[in-house]
C-alpha cells in the first residue's frame, strides 16, 4: 500500500471514529412523568357513589421535562438521592413506563438490567426460565440454545440449573437472572443498581463483564448510590434532583457537588468545605520536606504532611484521617491514626499531628488533601475539611509518567536471543 493510501485509509478510519463518537445511542427529550397518590379512596359502594365516583388524589410528578443524550460507546452514571427520579428516568428509557409528555428516541439494541427475574415462573426449573426470560428479552430459541452454556457458567448454578426456580435463595435467583440479561448482547445496557446484588464474587463477575462492554465500545447507562461506581467507571455523570437535572458533567465534578449539597457542608471561595460538630477542627495542613513548607513535592521525596488543629474541649480517643487524591478526584490512600494504633488517648487545646511518608511513590500531576476527625467508632464527625490543600507533585528519582504512582519495577532478561546492553541511536 503506498503511503497515499495508507494516509487516505487513516483518515477514513479517523472519520468512522468521529462518526461513531457523535452518534446518539438513547435520546430523552422534555420528558414528564407524574403518578397519582391517593389521599383517600373510597372503602364502600355507598362512599363511591357519595363521592361522585371519584377518589381524592394528588399528582405527584417524578420527573419535570428531562433532555438528555447518550452518545455510541458512552458510559453515563445518573445519581441522585431517594425519590429523586433515577429508577422512573430508567424506566422510561426502558419502555416500563410511558411518559406523561415528552419523548424517548432508542436507536440501538437495549437491555434493561432494572427488575431482574420479573419474567421467571417459580414453578418452571432454572433452565425452562432460561429459555423463557431470553425470549422475552428477544432472543431467538436457537440464539438462545448457542448462549445457555456461557449463560449457566456466567451464573455458577450448574449444579441447580434443573431443579425448579421456587427452591432457589434470593441470591441465586438474582446470578440467573443477571446471567440472562447480560447475555442478550445488547448495544445498549440500562442498569439500575445492579452491582449491588449477589456475592463478592459475583459482583467482580459483573463488573469484568460491563469493563468488557465498555471494550467493546457499547453504551451503558447506571442508576446508582454508588457514587465511586460512577467516579471510577463512566465518562460523564448527571445529577437528578426532584425531577430535574441538575447538573452534568465530569464525574469526579458532579460527585464533589452532589456530595457536598447532601451533606449540607458550606463551601470556601477556595473550593474547600467543612462538616462535623466543631469539638476539635483542623485549622491547616502544611507540606514539608526536610523541614521546609513548600507546595511541590518530587516523586521519591520524604514529605511530611503537618495537621494544625485545635479542641475546644477535651476530646477523647479522636481518629484522624488524611486522604490524598489526584485532582481528578481519583483517590490514592487514605490512612488513618486508628489504622497505625496512634490515637491519642485524649487532647484539647491546639496542637498539631505529623504523617511522614518515605520515599513518596506519586507519579507527577496535582493532588488534593482532604482530613477528617471522628470517634473512635468512625462515625462521629468532629470535622471533615474536604479541599484542605492542593499541591504538585514533580518527576523526582522515577522516570516513569503513566499512572498514579511508582511502584518502583525493576526488569530483567532472559534468553538464548537477548542481548542485555541497551544502545541508543
Amino acid at each position: 500500500m503506498s503511503d497515499d493510501e495508507l494516509n487516505d485509509s487513516e483518515m477514513g478510519t479517523r472519520s468512522q471514529s468521529r462518526d461513531r463518537s457523535t452518534e446518539i445511542a438513547l435520546s430523552v427529550d422534555s420528558v414528564t412523568k407524574t403518578f397519582k397518590i391517593h389521599s383517600e379512596r373510597a372503602s364502600s359502594l355507598k362512599q363511591f357513589i357519595a363521592s361522585g365516583g371519584r377518589n381524592r388524589y394528588e399528582e405527584f410528578t417524578a420527573l419535570n421535562g428531562v433532555s438528555l443524550d447518550v452518545k455510541v460507546g458512552e458510559a453515563v452514571g445518573i445519581i441522585g438521592h431517594n425519590g429523586s427520579g433515577k429508577s422512573t428516568l430508567l424506566k422510561c428509557m426502558a419502555k416500563i413506563l410511558t411518559p406523561k409528555s415528552g419523548t424517548i428516541t432508542v436507536n440501538k439494541r437495549m437491555a434493561a438490567l432494572l427488575e431482574l427475574g420479573a419474567g421467571f415462573h417459580p414453578e418452571l426449573s432454572g433452565r425452562d426460565n432460561v429459555f423463557l426470560n431470553a425470549a422475552i428479552l428477544g432472543m431467538a430459541r436457537q440464539e438462545i440454545a448457542l448462549r445457555f452454556d456461557e449463560i449457566v457458567r456466567f451464573s455458577g448454578l450448574e449444579q441447580f440449573i434443573d431443579a425448579p426456580v421456587k427452591t432457589y435463595s434470593s441470591g441465586m435467583y438474582v446470578r440467573l437472572a443477571f446471567a440472562v440479561a447480560i447475555n442478550v448482547d445488547p448495544e445498549l445496557l440500562l442498569i439500575d443498581e445492579i452491582l449491588a446484588v449477589g456475592d463478592v464474587t459475583f459482583q467482580q463477575r459483573c463488573m469484568e463483564k460491563f469493563v468488557e462492554f465498555r471494550e467493546q465500545g457499547r453504551t451503558l447507562v447506571l442508576v446508582t448510590h454508588d457514587t465511586s461506581s460512577v467516579r471510577h467507571f463512566c465518562d460523564r455523570a448527571i445529577w437528578l434532583d426532584k425531577g430535574v437535572i441538575r447538573t452534568e458533567g465530569r464525574p469526579a465534578d458532579v460527585i464533589d457537588e452532589y456530595t457536598e449539597y447532601m451533606l449540607g457542608s458550606e463551601e470556601g471561595a477556595d473550593g474547600s468545605s467543612r462538616r462535623g460538630d466543631g469539638k476539635i477542627h483542623v485549622d491547616k495542613v502544611d507540606i514539608l520536606v526536610d523541614g521546609n513548607r513548600v507546595d511541590r513535592i518530587r516523586t521519591g521525596d520524604d514529605v511530611t504532611f503537618r495537621l494544625h488543629f485545635e479542641a475546644d474541649e477535651p476530646v477523647p480517643n479522636p481518629v484522624f484521617t488524611i486522604t490524598l487524591a489526584r485532582l481528578d478526584g481519583i483517590g490514592v490512600t487514605a490512612p488513618s491514626s486508628r489504622d497505625a494504633d496512634a490515637v491519642p488517648k485524649q487532647i484539647s487545646g491546639k496542637g498539631h499531628v505529623d504523617i511522614s511518608m518515605a520515599d513518596i511513590p506519586l507519579m507527577p500531576g496535582p493532588y488534593v488533601v482532604h482530613t477528617a476527625v471522628t470517634g473512635w467508632g468512625l462515625k462521629h464527625i468532629y470535622d471533615h475539611l474536604h479541599h484542605a490543600r492542593t499541591f504538585d507533585v514533580m518527576a523526582g528519582d522515577s522516570a516513569e509518567t503513566n499512572g498514579l504512582v511508582t511502584l518502583r519495577p525493576t526488569w530483567s532478561w532472559t534468553g538464548d536471543g537477548v542481548s542485555p546492553d541497551i544502545e541508543l541511536g
